[in-house]
């Protein structure tokens, strides 16, 4: 007996402890505490119906000139010599504009009548505001904190700001429009596209801010039709800016100019997105002295200095002759070229008179209160 003993409890029952659980637990009460739920299918859904987008509606505007990325830093009369892309890319998008994009603009298919167009805005506008009125209006917008306000980059007068000017219009009528960057340099031409383009007026203008009114007969309900550039055109290919040989230079006497124009102090140094509303008045006077003067640009960018070069060409009025390492010399010109092009000017000045006068006849009253 005692020899069985320890091999009893040496050997015990293998199958004691998994009889005990198999029948105090059934299988069918038998839950474990982490048991999955099942859930039903999710549906799958549907696919897009795409049939009403192959053929949109093309949307038609009604407003009387033609769209362009930039009104005020293009110039229509300029015509380029090549693209960068077919001009089957309108940046409207396919199918989406009843116009056809050219690669510079989208022109006007029907021409109106343009005494028509001028009566409109005419009664848009109203009668002028008086002087206590108009500085309500200067004090409540002319501050940087004015929460109507939009800005003015190196693109000018856009086509998409015109809708942001109206979004602004559907709940104050007036708004703040900062301007920075190239277009500063012919601030006139800004105001006379925003003016024109979007149908509004002036009140107030101090160097690079303005203040666009929206008229007494203003209605948000009937704003016109503004179709969106849903991006960036690529510019066209123009013409050269600078020619290796200036007008009127011989090749040494351009080599010349430019390495005086190098070696020479800097008029003005010019820095990215500045107020340059004083820089053709200081390149004026200058050339009144000097002959070749040079402008350090050394932060403001390539793209914007060739901007900055075309303009002072025009306005200046001058000749560009070297763009080097972000610095722009500019010739003056010889004195008989300065009065062939001052009796050139002359003859376009009268020539487009007649068509001034009749546009701005009506708005003398206008300028007279607002200005």
């Amino acid at each position: 007996m005692q020899k069985l003993l320890p091999r009893l409890l040496s050997n015990p029952p293998k199958h004691s402890f998994s009889y005990f659980f198999s029948h105090s637990f059934s299988k069918t009460t038998y839950d474990p505490p982490f048991s999955p739920i099942s859930k039903p299918p999710k549906p799958k859904p549907k696919p897009p119906d795409l049939t009403p987008n192959r053929n949109p509606t093309p949307i038609k505007s009604s407003l009387p000139f033609d769209f362009r990325h930039s009104y005020s830093e293009t110039d229509p009369t300029l015509e380029p010599i090549g693209f960068r892309k077919p001009k089957r890319f309108s940046p409207f998008g396919p199918g989406r504009l009843d116009r056809e994009w050219t690669g510079t603009s989208a022109p006007v298919r029907d021409q109106l009548d343009s005494c028509l167009v001028e009566e409109e805005s005419i009664q848009v506008l109203g009668d002028p505001l008086t002087e206590e009125e108009i500085e309500e209006l200067v004090e409540k917008h002319r501050h940087s904190d004015c929460a109507r306000q939009t800005n003015l980059g190196k693109n000018g007068v856009t086509h998409n700001m015109l809708d942001d000017i109206h979004n602004h219009w559907k709940r104050a009528e007036a708004v703040r429009i900062k301007c920075l960057g190239v277009p500063t340099l012919d601030m006139d031409n800004v105001c006379f596209q925003l003016e024109e383009k979007s149908g509004g007026k002036i009140i107030y203008r101090h160097i690079n801010i303005l203040i666009l009114y929206w008229g007494r007969n203003y209605d948000p309900q009937n704003r016109p039709v503004i179709p969106l550039m849903l991006w960036k055109p690529y510019p066209p290919i123009y013409p050269k800016l600078v020619k290796n040989i200036a007008d009127g230079l011989t090749f040494e006497e351009t080599k010349e100019m430019r390495n005086r124009g190098l070696h020479s102090p800097a008029l003005m140094k010019l820095m990215r997105n500045g107020v340059y509303v004083n820089v053709v008045a200081r390149v004026r006077e200058a050339f009144e002295t000097e002959e070749v003067i040079r402008l350090d640009c050394i932060h403001v960018g390539k793209s914007d200095c060739k901007r900055i070069d075309v303009k002072l060409r025009d306005l200046a009025p001058c000749v560009p002759i070297l763009f080097k390492d972000e610095q722009i010399i500019l010739w003056r010109r010889k004195r008989d070229q300065e009065r062939n092009s001052d009796i050139s000017d002359a003859n376009e000045k009268s020539s487009g008179q007649s068509l001034l006068d009749r546009l701005l006849v009506d708005s003398v009253a206008w300028k007279s209160h607002c200005c």
